[in-house]
């Protein structure tokens, strides 16, 4: 029985096991549904303007526009229909799409807004791991960092699926060159290998941006690193598995009509999830170590905490004083009732 205990104590201290009950305790899962939901209207608005405003570059490169187009499934399985005629996106009206059309307009519109929301909703949600409040900022400088931030990422997808049509390029010139078949099984793997690489790098970086930029943390470099990694490995970890996770619960009949956006619903409350649990991994590290996270939200503690003992010093202070005289009041009492 001891030995038990033990093991049950060295499990419960252990760290994979108080990020989790942290993550709990702040409503991670209740938060990354509420992402997840916001994320629904903000992709379909994002991909339609992104197509919108770089289509003519984009659709000028058939094998641009492929790579963009299997970039989109990996992160969002089931958005683009890959011919089957189950996809909720088709491509041809993708590569028809105008930001001059009353379409685009909307698109635009609802992208500002959707986009936005999402990105301010995953910093709160961020900085609650780290037991933060909202930051404070001017919500005018919030929103302009959200958009440069929104626009960034709607670059870095266009950036690296251009290095995956590279990179796919590079391998079969080089199997080529040293007299290797480039339809082979193995330089299948390798060019596979090397695709999932550069998406696990990009999303480090993603991820890594979004809690030290967007979150407006001060997170050390080798915290920071661990965290973003292990994020993209969870994130690389649903995209492999990402067919088999939404099987079951979009084969189900009753759901047929709509089974594209109850899918889509799950695979983004799933991406949410690994982004906030990586998030809290780095907050309870942090907390380990007595890191701050935000020096202005501490300062503000630190100067509450001092004037909440001042208070309390006062009112101990006056008690002790209330009670001096009423000892003086006691003690003399006699004289006045003589």
């Amino acid at each position: 029985m001891d030995r038990i205990k033990q093991l049950i104590a060295w499990v419960t201290a252990s760290r994979p096991v108080r990020v989790f009950q942290h993550y709990l305790l702040k409503r991670g899962p209740i938060l990354a549904s509420g992402l997840s939901y916001q994320a629904l209207f903000a992709v379909f608005a994002a991909i339609w303007v992104a197509f919108s405003v770089a289509g003519l570059v984009i659709t000028g490169n058939e094998e641009l526009t492929q790579a963009i187009f299997a970039l989109i499934d990996s992160y969002a399985p089931g958005l683009i229909d890959s011919g089957d005629g189950e996809g909720a996106i088709d491509p041809d009206d993708l590569t028809e799409a105008g930001i001059f059309g009353w379409t685009g307009v909307i698109a635009a519109g609802g992208l500002l807004f959707t986009a936005l929301g999402w990105l301010a909703s995953a910093r709160d949600a961020v900085r609650v791991m780290f037991e933060l409040p909202p930051e404070r900022l001017n919500i005018v400088l919030l929103r302009l960092k959200d958009a440069g931030l929104g626009l960034l990422l709607g670059v870095a997808v266009i950036v690296s699926a251009g290095l995956l049509v590279f990179s796919t390029q590079a391998v079969e010139w080089t199997f080529e060159l040293v007299g290797i078949d480039p339809d082979s099984w193995f330089a299948s793997a390798i060019g596979s290998g090397v695709g999932l690489l550069l998406m696990f790098v990009v999303d480090a970086v993603t991820l890594a941006a979004l809690y030290r930029f967007l979150a407006g943390l001060r997170i050390p470099v080798r915290r920071l690193a661990t965290g973003a990694l292990l994020g993209a490995a969870g994130i690389g970890v649903l995209k492999v598995l990402g067919s088999a996770l939404l099987g079951g619960a979009t084969r189900n009949p009753l759901l047929a009509s709509f089974a594209v956006i109850i899918g889509l619903l799950i695979w983004f409350n799933f991406l949410c999830q690994v982004i906030l649990i990586a998030g809290t991994w780095i907050a309870v590290g942090m907390r380990d170590r007595g890191l701050i996270a935000d020096e202005r939200i501490e300062d503000e503690r630190r100067q509450e905490r001092e004037r909440a003992a001042a208070h309390e010093a006062a009112l101990r202070e006056e008690a002790r004083r209330r009670l001096a005289r009423i000892r003086r009041t006691r003690r003399w009492g006699w004289l006045f009732k003589r």
